[in-house]
């Protein structure tokens, strides 16, 4: 229970602060993908389908506050958080290079499939632009972020596991 109210809890907190506080320290519109950082951590983490739910709840939360269509948003966060899932069995904590490589090809992979489908369609082709003024700053920003977010994401993992093992450990 507790796993689940800090998972909310940390959804909530990062969609408002990507939101809001955020906005007001961009580079040059630019701002970091907390929601990325967050169902790319929790998938490396806990796995496909805690990253595939996280990323759906995420993807929601974009969805209902700035989408045109609900569940475009949705759609990518949780096949994002699934496949970065799929990497759970080589999670180790203290390797920090692959989680945030993991981070950094999902926040592309996140505004290519955003161009391709919101711009691409609808025949406006500057993929150059596109993707040095929107896309690799903001994979940057996300990396830069999530160097000093993920290992207390990593903390508190521990943390909460160590609780409930000690609480299994009182009902055995």
């Amino acid at each position: 229970m507790r796993r689940f109210i800090f998972t909310f809890l940390s959804i909530i907190v990062s969609f408002i602060l990507q939101t809001t506080l955020f906005r007001y320290i961009d580079f040059g519109g630019i701002v970091p993908n907390l929601l990325i950082i967050l169902c790319a951590s929790y998938a490396f983490m806990r796995g496909d389908k805690a990253g595939a739910l996280i990323g759906l709840f995420c993807g929601l939360l974009v969805d209902i506050f700035f989408g045109s269509y609900l569940g475009f948003y949705s759609l990518i966060y949780m096949y994002i958080g699934f496949i970065i899932g799929k990497f759970n069995k080589i999670f180790f904590p203290e390797n920090i290079i692959l989680p945030i490589g993991l981070i950094v090809s999902s926040d592309f992979v996140y505004g290519f499939v955003c161009y391709v489908l919101l711009f691409m369609f609808r025949n406006k082709y500057d993929l150059g632009y596109y993707m040095s003024h929107v896309i690799m700053p903001e994979v940057v920003y996300t990396a830069l972020v999530a160097v000093f977010i993920y290992p207390l994401l990593i903390k508190i993992n521990n943390y909460l596991e160590e609780v409930e093992q000690r609480s299994a450990k009182k009902f055995v």
